[in-house]
Formats: C-alpha cells, sequence, structure tokens
C-alpha cells in the first residue's frame, strides 16, 4: 500500500484514535504520543492493511491496548485514567460553572466503574460507535455490550441523582 492509499485510510479516523488516547490517558502530550504511535504501527503494517475487516475497529483496538499497557506500566506513576470535558463557550457563566461541575462528577463516577463499563460508554456515547463496532473492538457479544452501557448508564444516573438530589459534594 502506498502513503497516499495509507493516509486514505488511516486518516478518516486519526481523531478518534486521538480522543479514546485522550479519555484514557491525563495528559494531552501523552495521547499525542499515543496516537502518534499507533499510527507508526499501523504505518509498519501498511502491507497487511488491506486483510483487515475493519481497520478503524483494528486501530482503536490497538489504541485501547496500548494506552492501557501504558498505564500499567512503570513510567505511568502520574497517569490515571480520566473523562474529557468538553464544553461550549457560548454558555452563560453560570451554565458553563454548573456544566463543569456536572461533568466533574460524571468523571468522578465512572473511574468508580469497572474497566469494561468504562470503555463501552466511551466508545458508544462519547466515540458513536455502534453495539457491532464495540463488540469487534473489545472481543464481546453485543448483547454483552449493551447490558454492560446499561449498567454503566444506570450506575451514572443513579449517582448523579443522588447527588442533585441531596446535595452531596
Amino acid at each position: 500500500m502506498r502513503q497516499s492509499e495509507f493516509l486514505n485510510v488511516v486518516m478518516p479516523f486519526k481523531d478518534k484514535l486521538y480522543r479514546l488516547a485522550k479519555r484514557l490517558l491525563v495528559s494531552t502530550e501523552e495521547a499525542e504520543d499515543a496516537t502518534q504511535e499507533i499510527l507508526l504501527k499501523l504505518w509498519s503494517k501498511n502491507e497487511k492493511i488491506g486483510s483487515y475487516n475493519n481497520v478503524e475497529a483494528f486501530a482503536m483496538t490497538m489504541t485501547k491496548n496500548f494506552c492501557l499497557d501504558r498505564l500499567k506500566s512503570r513510567q505511568a506513576g502520574n497517569l490515571k485514567l480520566v473523562h474529557s470535558n468538553y464544553g461550549e463557550t457560548s454558555t452563560p457563566l453560570q451554565r458553563q460553572v454548573e456544566a463543569k461541575d456536572s461533568a466533574s462528577w460524571v468523571q468522578k463516577i465512572m473511574e468508580e466503574l469497572p474497566e469494561q463499563q468504562k470503555m463501552v460508554l466511551q466508545l458508544r456515547d462519547v466515540e458513536e460507535y455502534d453495539y457491532d463496532e464495540i463488540a469487534e473492538m473489545l472481543d464481546m457479544k453485543p448483547s454483552t455490550v449493551r447490558v454492560a452501557l446499561s449498567r454503566a448508564r444506570k450506575t451514572v444516573r443513579e449517582k448523579l441523582m443522588k447527588k442533585h438530589s441531596y446535595g452531596i459534594g
């Protein structure tokens, strides 16, 4: 595969790789490094890349595994799983503060979720993959993906409701 073909195949989902890496790794620099590393690994496999059914799913799986390995390594002592927070700048200040507070609570809640639920929630609700793609990426059955997503959403919803109802925090 030539460089131009490779770029046509890989570049459309490059930003998704970065967002997943950013989702898993605290620093922007770590996420950029991880994305660059995955792109290099994909380029090193460019002769085989055509044989994969879904290159995007393969790349997302590589990114997830790379980031998780990075988090487990000794070098990653200062890294932790986090939730990225994207806010609109056109909202009034009070709403921005409320949204930031809610996002902070969602982040804390998501940090407590089991790893599988956390990944399914990220891929479905943030990256907007369908159930079959998530199942392929995480090597799960689609029904298992649905159950994990349902449980993750339920946990987040219940803990947020509890926080807002009782003023905890």
